[in-house]
């Protein structure tokens, strides 16, 4: 959050004597608008808080609104990648389609030169069984023909012999192809679509694939198209999210306007001597930062700290911590001195919630002892509302009584208590001056 400065108080104006028997009312006067002040500041603060709450809240969903748009944006580009994996993929069962045509029509060629071979191998049989009625006719000639024929039988018997085998042979060859006939032609089948138009087989195959793949790229497409209504209208909100958030930022100003306008009115009365319902809790912050004041300065001339060392900015964060603690230089000097001091004034009124001092960065080396508790590793939500101690308060509040150098500092504000609880305070801020230089300040924080 941006912080924001009060403008210098303007000097109060000497005011003419007043009439004998009016500085009472004139002081009665100024102490009611000062009630007023004090209850407008109150107001102005629980709606600032509330603003400043909401305007976080705005922010939070327009990143997650971001979020949601980087998401659809990778959802819309996967589902152009689906849709063009599924028309490349339906290209390649269109081309193996093509291809299984074309492999039917090669078996039907196939088919084709085996029935040729089959024939062939038919008419060989019957030449061998014409070989052998011709064989057996040349034996039963050659018997008849006796001593003279019978070198003419032996050679009549290997033909027949001969022809026996031929024949067997060609039948073997028939069958065999028959077989294999048989077989191509249950391949053909498979490959070649049913004149129904019932597709069976590998082609079945192909064609659920197809089905599949189209209805995949439509869901892509459908799928895609929801993803783009919904990035539109993610991107319409983000709109309406900015413009409420410019809303937000306007209205905090305002309330810091008020807020601002408040505790200047309240200040000025006070300067003027009025004795308000801020008085007591003014003068007990004075006080409490010349008493700090004259410690540390204590320290320095008894050597307990160099000048090097109290007014050091090097913050050493402590590991684990959650929220952020740090460790300073003069850490362990505020821890020893500061409690007496800072103790004591919270007795000074039921109404007082923490009397701290702070340096110029707003950094708190030792708060109230019942909020200075060792934290509890792994639980912020405690550790927020019980050690508030070695932390850095660099809010709008925080920062700016760390830095006021004027003799006092009022402000209101609400105070974040962990766990969603807030409380509306008052607090008091006077300087810490520590040989001529500005160390930081006194926090007096008060209820209402």
């Amino acid at each position: 959050m941006a912080l924001s400065f009060r403008s210098p108080r303007p000097a109060v104006e000497p005011s003419p004597s007043p009439a004998p028997g009016s500085a009472p009312r004139l002081d009665a006067t100024l102490a009611t608008l000062g009630r007023h002040a004090s209850a407008l500041g109150q107001g102005a603060a629980e709606v600032r808080g509330v603003v400043d709450d909401t305007l976080l809240a705005v922010q939070r969903q327009h990143e997650a609104l971001q979020q949601l748009g980087q998401g659809l944006a990778a959802v819309c580009a996967a589902q152009q990648r689906i849709v063009a994996g599924s028309t490349q993929s339906q290209h390649t069962t269109e081309t193996a389609a093509q291809a299984l045509q074309q492999l039917a029509g090669e078996v039907q060629a196939i088919a084709a030169a085996l029935r040729l071979v089959s024939e062939s191998a038919q008419e060989i049989t019957q030449v061998a069984l014409n070989t052998r009625l011709v064989a057996f006719n040349a034996t039963v000639e050659a018997k008849r023909a006796g001593e003279a024929g019978r070198g003419f039988a032996v050679v009549a018997d290997a033909v027949k012999d001969l022809a026996g085998r031929v024949e067997a042979t060609s039948k073997r060859i028939v069958g065999s192809v028959q077989q294999l006939d048989a077989r191509i032609e249950r391949l053909r089948e498979e490959l070649t679509p049913q004149e129904s138009g019932q597709a069976q087989g590998i082609h079945a195959a192909m064609a659920g694939i197809d089905r599949d793949v189209a209805a995949m790229a439509v869901a892509a497409q459908e799928s895609e198209a929801v993803a783009k209504r919904l990035d539109g209208q993610a991107h319409a909100l983000q709109g309406e999210l900015a413009r409420t958030q410019g809303g937000l930022q306007r209205a905090l100003q305002h309330a810091d306007g008020f807020l601002t306008m408040s505790e200047q009115l309240i200040e000025t009365i006070a300067e003027s001597g009025v004795r308000t319902d801020d008085s007591p809790y003014i003068e007990a912050a004075q006080g409490a930062a010349a008493e700090i004041a004259a410690l540390l300065e204590g320290a320095l001339r008894q050597g307990q700290i160099s000048p090097e060392d109290l007014f050091s900015e090097r913050y050493q964060p402590l590991p684990g911590s959650d929220p952020q603690q740090h460790l300073a230089p003069f850490s362990a000097l505020a821890e020893q001195l500061f409690p007496a001091v800072q103790e004591r004034l919270l007795q000074l009124s039921d109404k007082v919630v923490f009397c701290i001092a702070v340096d110029r960065n707003g950094y708190v080396p030792m708060h109230n002892r019942k909020l200075s508790q060792p934290q509890r590793p792994g639980d912020p939500l405690w550790n927020t509302a019980n050690s508030r101690w070695r932390r850095i308060f660099n809010d709008r509040t925080g920062l700016a009584s760390a830095r006021n150098t004027e003799p006092f500092l009022l402000q209101t504000y609400r105070r974040d208590l962990g766990g969603g609880q807030y409380m509306v305070l008052k607090e008091c801020a006077a300087p810490i001056q520590v040989r001529g230089r500005h160390w930081g300040g006194v926090r007096l924080a008060y209820k209402f």
